[in-house]
């Protein structure tokens, strides 16, 4: 069989003559193969680091700057003020290389003009470090931009003029500051004060006083010498401590469906995906620029592909490798691999559909104990190591196992069908549900981002949220819907374009040897999964009645809107005001990831208290809620340039524990639950295409869990000027909390504000 011989690249046997060798050709070529792809995207890498280490200067550059050296000296000028000459006399002297007066001549301008470009791209850097730190036009007025932010845009697209490559910024981004601690505190007492009466509010300023005067201070040393020392204070302990948890997915083009053939659909999708990570290993990806000039850090995109949390009885690991050939496919109970690559050569979509229809139409059975085996990755961490060790730490077991967490990513084949109907509403929620959790044991949690693929062609992702937040995934998948849609294509019956190459070694079956008391934990981690996902209920609703478009007639940002609208439909929910978390990036700094902005104020309060007593005039409450907005959007602003409260608050308590220091304050502070947790979701971070002329090509996000027991987790997706996407979560183990009522109350503080604008509502 041919399949047989690619397979292993020689055969041997032992006779009385000796060992006779038989050499598969193909096999060889194909390793030869790959060994210059590997060497190549080695050069590739030592290329671009070279062009990356010496923006924004370039090898060009250098060579100008050594013909006007050279250039000069013909000319009989000395711009280099003498130097060229010391040079010259500190060679050494003799034979050799430097023997002539002309060799000698040239070989010390070819080092005075070096130094001098090196001197010069440092003097770039540092200056645009500089200009990076400064912050002053996110505080301005829109359409009142002064002379010193004019002057200071100008400064940028100068120094970053020259094409960048993804990471050619980060060397040259501030770090995070530390704020300082009275700043930390005024601003935690003004967010507290909506939701504590007098007598609490006293008692919390008395605990916020006693800790600034008397532990603040050695605690804030820690964290200013570790801010000089690290490229971010924040990000490693956040990461280690808060983000070696959650998960959250995002759906499919949710009002397009491209086809129907799930095969079909996994071939382009998938080849897609190793398209962007080829350019993600070349640097080919524009990294994202804040107003088209302010770079963001790039940092969390390294560790998108070839990732897995390993699971650690202390704390888990991130495992992260270089380069992966393969994915990991879930269908029917059975794991595959299948290879991505022949040789050095990338399978076309129509190779990688024939692969994943083999393992469509394969019938053999799951291995006792393999159908629930992922269950491990979705119950507890403890568990689940220990039984990595027990079970998984030798022969084939481990094998398979290191097939899964060394793939570029995992793919779920899922029999179930699953799409947006928007004439059902229920099918949203049942679609994001889906990619949630699935059935506890189709998934596998640990990898950084597991690949969804219903029967009828929708797909979807769900992304461990350990390696990066939910923008990093989303660009990843905003170029994989583009380039599916508008690159590749489908023929008429639904296939995808081209013949595939039928003598392809098929996918090859994971083997496992699972014993019973493997069995028993698995069952059990899967019980434990299940009750989790059981109690989750998730609410997904597409808003039609505007979008961001009618929300900027009423002179504030679609987020502030938005987020005042919750405060008052949590409070028409539950009667009361309670924390309010809502996610901010700093990737204005390097490995910056995210920071709380607490959206429930007492501006916003206070119209809510205003709408909901309903004796006010349009124009007072019109008033008050711009005032709410106003603050909101100060605070966003604060939080994204360094000047939040919560990161501040959490590495002053880690660095208290760590001396063994007893504070009051902090440790009521990280004990505060978020009862309601929200998250805006971009729809578009790359031009793929242009919305305008395609409307209908819309993500609808994605969502996540409740934190609170008792509480809310709220996502949302401004998809467009007349669309808004909510994913609203809660537990149906809570007598307090219903999804589906919170997200009528949207609903109803959506065109309630819109009203007082006189928002035209023949949409209602």
């Amino acid at each position: 069989m041919a399949e047989a011989h690619q397979a292993v690249a020689f055969q041997f046997t032992v006779t009385p003559d000796g060992v006779d060798f038989r050499l598969s050709r193909e096999a060889l070529k194909h390793v030869y193969l790959s060994g210059i792809n590997s060497w190549k995207k080695r050069l590739i890498r030592i290329k671009n680091g070279i062009l990356r280490g010496v923006y924004p200067g370039s090898p060009t550059s250098w060579l100008v700057v050594i013909m006007a050296t050279v250039g000069s000296s013909f000319c009989n000028v000395d711009i280099s003020l003498g130097l060229v000459s010391c040079i010259q006399r500190c060679l050494p002297q003799g034979c050799g290389p430097y023997q002539t007066p002309q060799t000698r001549a040239l070989l010390s301008m070819a080092i005075f003009s070096t130094g001098v470009w090196v001197t010069g791209i440092f003097f770039f850097r540092q200056t645009l470090k500089l200009l990076l730190c400064y912050h002053g036009w996110m505080f301005e007025m829109h359409g009142k931009t002064s002379n010193l932010t004019r002057i200071w845009a100008m400064c940028i697209r100068l120094l970053s003029s020259r094409h960048p490559m993804l990471y050619s910024f980060q060397t040259s981004l501030p770090k995070l500051p530390v704020p300082r601690v009275s700043a930390t505190i005024q601003r935690y007492l003004e967010s507290v004060r909506p939701l504590l009466d007098d007598e609490e509010y006293y008692r919390m300023e008395l605990l916020a006083k006693e800790f600034q005067d008397k532990t603040a201070p050695r605690l804030q040393k820690y964290l200013v010498l570790k801010s000089w020392w690290a490229s971010n204070y924040v990000s490693d302990w956040w990461e280690e401590y808060i983000y070696l948890r959650g998960r959250s997915p995002l759906m499919d083009l949710v009002l397009i469906k491209n086809t129907d053939v799930q095969a079909a659909r996994l071939g382009n999708i998938i080849h897609a995906m190793i398209m962007y990570r080829r350019k993600l290993d070349r640097e080919e990806i524009k990294p994202v620029m804040a107003l088209g000039i302010v770079p963001m850090c790039s940092y969390q995109m390294e560790r998108m592909f070839n990732t897995t949390r390993i699971p650690g009885k202390d704390t888990d690991v991130l495992q992260h490798l270089s380069d992966s050939r393969h994915v990991a496919v879930y269908h029917k109970g059975r794991f595959f691999k299948l290879w991505l690559y022949e040789g050095a050569r990338l399978l076309k979509p129509q190779d990688l559909e024939m692969q994943f229809q083999r393992i469509l139409d394969d019938p053999s059975p799951p291995q006792p104990g393999e159908e629930k085996l992922a269950a491990l990755t979705a119950g507890g961490r403890v568990e689940w190591a220990q039984a990595r060790q027990a079970f998984f730490s030798s022969g084939k077991n481990k094998a398979a196992l290191e097939a899964i967490e060394r793939a570029a990513f995992f793919v779920a084949l899922d029999e179930e069908s699953y799409s947006y109907d928007p004439e059902d509403e229920a099918s949203l929620s049942l679609y994001g549900k889906a990619l949630l959790h699935g059935n506890c044991y189709n998934r596998w949690f640990d990898k950084s981002f597991t690949l969804i693929s219903f029967k009828n062609g929708q797909l979807g992702l769900n992304a461990e949220h350990a390696w990066a937040d939910a923008p990093i995934i989303g660009h990843l998948w905003e170029f994989v819907l583009g380039t599916d849609s508008f690159h590749l294509g489908y023929t008429e019956t639904g296939h995808c374009l081209g013949k595939p190459n039928p003598a392809l070694a098929p996918p090859t079956r994971l083997q496992w040897d699972i014993p019973k008391q493997c069995q028993a934990v698995i069952e059990s981690s899967y019980q434990v999964a299940k009750a989790l996902a059981d109690d989750v209920e998730l609410y997904c609703f597409q808003f039609l009645p505007f979008g961001k478009g009618l929300i900027k007639k009423c002179r504030t940002s679609p987020d502030a809107f938005v987020q005042i609208a919750l405060q008052l439909a949590h409070f028409r929910d539950r009667g009361k005001f309670c924390l309010t978390y809502e996610a901010s990036m700093t990737r204005m700094f390097r490995e910056g990831r995210t920071e709380t902005v607490r959206s429930c104020t007492s501006e916003s309060t206070a119209f809510v208290q205003a709408m909901m007593e309903g004796s006010h005039t349009k124009a007072d409450l019109r008033d008050l809620f711009q005032k709410a907005a106003k603050k909101h959007q100060n605070m966003y602003r604060l939080a994204m340039t360094g000047a939040g409260i919560d990161r501040h608050l959490f590495c002053l308590y880690l660095v208290s524990k760590y001396l063994g220091v007893s504070s009051p304050f902090l440790a009521e502070v990280l004990s505060e639950p978020w009862r309601l947790s929200t998250s805006q979701i971009p729809q578009s971070q790359i031009r793929m295409f242009d919305p305008e002329q395609h409307p209908n090509h819309l993500g609808a996000g994605g969502g996540f869990g409740p934190v609170a027991d008792d509480g809310y987790g709220v996502s949302y997706m401004i998809a467009g000027e007349n669309t808004i996407f909510f994913h609203i979560s809660s537990k149906f183990s809570s007598s307090e909390t219903n999804a589906q009522r919170f997200g009528n109350h949207i609903r109803k503080a959506l065109l309630d504000i819109a009203d007082l604008f006189q928002v035209p509502k023949a949409y209602s």
